[in-house]
């Protein structure tokens, strides 16, 4: 017999990543490859565009893992779109991946409403799409090859 429990447990959460881990790295040649290098820890990166008055024009939040460059956010002030601040953050933070990092690949999750364009133009391709995440939404994953 089990007890099934729903509260969120912080320590309980920490436990379960480690054993999914363990259990992954024990499954997996490449994950077990992983272990120990820089690769395996989830690095962040954070790209700015400052106004001249000091306040944020555009930001990018993205980490980097096992190769990957994974964009978790990048957006821009209404009054600056359209003036490249977009791209110039994805540049840099695609260069900082490459040439720091070591990555060769880079991948981003976008709404249909939100920049899936954006990113194809800028070589992204789409790998899948996920009808109604939300509901009357579309998810795209798109990936590039870097460098």
């Amino acid at each position: 017999m089990f007890r099934i429990e729903t509260e969120v447990d912080k320590e309980r959460g920490l436990l379960l990543q480690s054993l999914l881990r363990e259990t992954n790295a024990a499954a997996s040649p490449a994950l077990r490859g992983l272990r120990g290098t820089a690769a395996e820890r989830e690095t962040p990166l954070q790209v700015w565009a400052l106004a001249d008055d000091g306040t944020l024009a555009a930001g990018l939040d993205a980490h980097t893992w096992a190769t990957w460059l994974h964009v978790n956010l990048l957006w821009v002030a209404d009054q600056h779109r359209g003036a490249g601040l977009g791209s110039r953050l994805l540049a840099e933070a695609e260069r900082i991946a490459v040439h720091d990092r070591d990555c060769v690949n880079s991948r981003v999750e976008t709404w249909d409403f939100q920049a899936p364009g954006f990113y194809r133009q800028h070589g992204y391709d789409v790998v899948a799409v996920v009808p109604d995440y939300p509901p009357g939404v579309k998810e795209f994953t798109l990936t590039k090859r870097l460098g």
